[in-house]
């Protein structure tokens, strides 16, 4: 599933749910570019205005996702399970926080719990197809490159470094993932986790300290 559907198949959820009035498309001239304009529209039951933050934030939820996974499908059912929830609690959300922290939030603990299942059961192998993030968010899907070889030689490193990942605890790789892949600040990670901002820095001490030596023992 291809992430611009993620939006059509969310709106349709919502319809189904019964939590707002779908009205087709955002106005056109009276756009909502602020977070906090589209959660007030959504909370006062537009739920249409939450397409806007849907498309504003599923790639880089997916990406987090992803990296945490490591499976497309999987990956592509968390972001989706992820906005449908935050969806549904919308209306508990506070003002003063961020809508992206939230949602980051709602995200790791669904992703974590999937985790935590998933090591109670068999699963098959990890997709190994490099997921990058372009200009606006999204998730490039094309992976093209102009080098066979650079093509390679960059897909090695990427499992590489993803297997040296999934040696870490699941702590040191959400903030190796949300400030490295993301490019969040320490407070802005922090939010995410609800955990204080020095521990983010133990946090990602440790966990580029192990990095380091994983794959310095890998190239040896």
């Amino acid at each position: 599933m291809e992430l611009p559907l993620w939006t059509d198949i969310l709106m349709g959820m919502v319809g189904l749910m019964g939590l707002g009035m779908v009205r087709g498309p955002l106005a056109a001239d009276a756009p909502m570019t602020t977070d906090a304009e589209m959660v007030e529209a959504v909370q006062a039951g537009d739920a249409t205005a939450y397409r806007g933050l849907v498309e504003k934030y599923q790639g880089r939820i997916y990406s987090v996702i992803y990296g945490m996974v490591r499976n497309r499908e999987d990956a592509t059912d968390l972001t989706q399970e992820t906005f449908v929830k935050a969806f549904k609690n919308i209306k508990g959300f506070r003002a003063e926080a961020k809508f992206y922290t939230w949602v980051y939030r709602i995200g790791m603990n669904l992703t974590i719990d999937f985790i935590r299942r998933r090591k109670r059961s068999p699963i098959s192998g990890a997709d190994e197809t490099i997921a990058t993030r372009d200009a606006d968010g999204g998730i490039d899907a094309a992976h093209t490159f102009h080098s066979p070889s650079k093509a390679l030689e960059r897909k090695q490193l990427y499992k590489a470094i993803m297997d040296a990942l999934e040696q870490l605890p699941e702590a040191h790789k959400q903030v190796i993932l949300l400030r490295e892949v993301e490019g969040l600040s320490y407070r802005e990670i922090a939010e995410v986790l609800d955990i204080a901002e020095g521990t983010v820095m133990s946090r990602l001490f440790y966990a580029r300290k192990k990095l380091q030596a994983m794959l310095a023992e890998q190239k040896s």
